[in-house]
């Protein structure tokens, strides 16, 4: 949600004699009214053995941020990844160019191994390939990722559009791997219209939900 104000200079704090510090019963503080912003949700796609989800409407200039939620995304291939592209207003194909970064946390069920490292297979340097928020997702039964990805004023026609996403997956090795990805669409033209996939076979079930911030 958004933080659209908060009265800090009301939050008055004094040192008393023992040198601790305590708030000030003047303070106002984070009160009900500082906080604003909310979720709009705007469309809801769920899979079924789907080669693709696609948002094809909906994104626009009325927000200036918009929130991909993905719920258990299982792939029919073992080890995939899943990813994302765009397509600038009035173009085909999702192939934007793309700059981006990748890195990853990971612990094995058998508490064998754990590690933090950066990711070379899943950054992009001006390419237009579909962006990976995940990798190596297993198809077992119980296997899926889940997460978010945040798009930034997509209908800037000033701007590149900037994106950031957090994802944790059941890898097929039986590994919680949680991502974290960002960087932007190197374009000046609105996008207007996001995909998602696994990089081959389907997505046999899942949910994303895309909302507007206000």
């Amino acid at each position: 949600m958004a933080l659209s104000k908060v009265d800090y200079n009301s939050l008055n704090v004094t040192p008393t004699a023992s040198k601790a510090l305590k708030w000030n019963s003047s303070a106002d503080g984070f009160e009900a009214g500082d906080l604003g912003g909310s979720l709009v949700l705007l469309a809801t796609e769920t899979a079924s053995s789907s080669a693709t989800i696609s948002f094809t409407s909906d994104i626009d200039s009325t927000y200036k941020e918009y929130i991909f939620k993905f719920i258990n995304i299982h792939p029919s291939a073992d080890g995939e990844f899943f990813s994302f592209q765009g397509n600038a207003a009035g173009g085909s194909g999702y192939n934007e160019t793309i700059t981006s970064s990748q890195f990853r946390a990971q612990h094995d069920e058998g508490d064998t191994t754990g590690s933090v490292d950066y990711q070379t297979n899943g950054d992009q340097a001006q390419g237009t390939g579909f962006q990976p928020l995940g990798r190596t997702v297993g198809n077992g039964n119980d296997e899926c990722i889940s997460g978010m990805l945040h798009l930034f004023d997509p209908s800037s026609t000033t701007f590149v559009k900037n994106f950031i996403a957090n994802s944790n997956t059941y890898h097929q090795s039986d590994y919680s791997q949680n991502a974290y990805t960002a960087g932007y669409f190197n374009t000046t033209s609105a996008i207007d219209e996001i995909q998602f996939k696994m990089a081959s076979g389907n997505i046999d079930t899942g949910t994303i939900k895309m909302y507007g911030v206000t």
